[in-house]
């Protein structure tokens, strides 16, 4: 077995990531998160399934506002993954999320990152950045 490279232990809501802590299992529902009903039952079948952190798409205004219920509802800790508005990422903290899945290149500014930064860091909710080759500049992907 491959030894684990040692890590700083975080908090996704309840459930330990990193460190010594067991290895954590992360799904990602594939309903619309507008339609929380639906988002709702995928989560309980997946928390049945044993998945330990669920993570959400919320490409919009709507499905951001859908994340309180679904938060409140969930029993694992519900990831928010934002899709190209700080403001997307502002909103699901006030709703309550455990942890937020951002890609700063479709942010906008250093100082749009920044505020998202700053409330997560008030409400001690994890980042994690996630950057994929679309959002990254033609020199960059060049060079590496």
């Amino acid at each position: 077995m491959k030894k684990r490279r040692h890590t700083k232990t975080i908090m996704v809501g309840t459930v330990p990531v990193g460190g010594r802590s067991p290895v954590s299992v992360q799904s990602m529902t594939s309903t619309d998160t507008r339609d929380t009903g639906a988002t709702i039952r995928q989560i309980r079948r997946l928390e049945r399934a044993g998945c330990d952190i669920v993570r959400v798409a919320v490409p919009d205004e709507q499905a951001a506002a859908a994340l309180g219920a679904i938060v409140k509802a969930a029993r694992i800790p519900v990831i928010a993954d934002i899709h190209f508005s700080h403001r997307l990422a502002l909103q699901s903290l006030e709703a309550g999320v455990h942890g937020l899945r951002i890609n700063p290149g479709n942010i906008g500014a250093v100082s749009r990152v920044r505020q998202v930064v700053d409330a997560a860091r008030q409400r001690s909710v994890p980042i994690r950045i996630g950057i994929n080759a679309g959002s990254l500049e033609k020199d960059i992907l060049k060079k590496y």
